[in-house]
């Protein structure tokens, strides 16, 4: 009896989707063409140096909205091979002998600070340690965050469609 009722059931679901198609809807209204996330990659020059206390401010530019949830990332160009940038992601450790400098940054919703700091008097470092760094700074959105390597400055740039990338200061 319930293999009847079950054959039964099954019968008139697929009877009743048959039918003639009903007329079609009024059409919406056309959206915004998609665009990409440009903006949210910039560049700075700054001095880390005992001049700016191994500290440089740098303000999120106003047409970035930075959200609770997304992801900043700092990359320093740490030099040129072949062409090609080499972009190294913060926080980054050097040792030196025994000491310890580490090139570092802490942000809020509006700005992001790049510091030094050390395990020795930074005053000794040369002026191609502390000037006229060149930062990249990320600021990716949690959907996309999961999707990438952010350790790596070209695979951000490729996510998010990125081709050009605004100097700020």
């Amino acid at each position: 009896m319930k293999k009847l009722y079950t054959l039964s059931l099954i019968a008139l679901i697929l009877i009743s989707c048959e039918g003639t198609v009903g007329p079609p809807g009024p059409p919406g209204q056309d959206g915004l063409d998609g665009i990409g996330l440009p903006g949210l990659v910039f560049e700075v020059e700054a001095d880390l140096n005992a001049g700016t206390n191994f500290e440089y401010f740098v303000e999120i530019p106003s047409e970035i909205e930075v959200l609770e949830s997304d992801v900043i990332m700092v990359y320093r160009l740490m030099g040129v091979f072949e062409g090609s940038d080499i972009w190294e992601p913060l926080p980054q450790t050097i040792f030196i002998g025994s000491d310890v400098l580490l090139y570092a940054f802490d942000y809020t919703l509006f700005d992001v600070r790049l510091f030094l700091d050390g395990t020795f008097n930074l005053n000794i470092l040369n002026p191609e340690d502390t000037d006229n760094l060149i930062y990249r700074i990320a600021v990716i959105p949690v959907d996309f965050a999961k999707d990438i390597d952010v350790k790596k400055m070209n695979k951000v740039m490729e996510v998010l469609k990125i081709k050009d990338v605004k100097r700020v200061n």
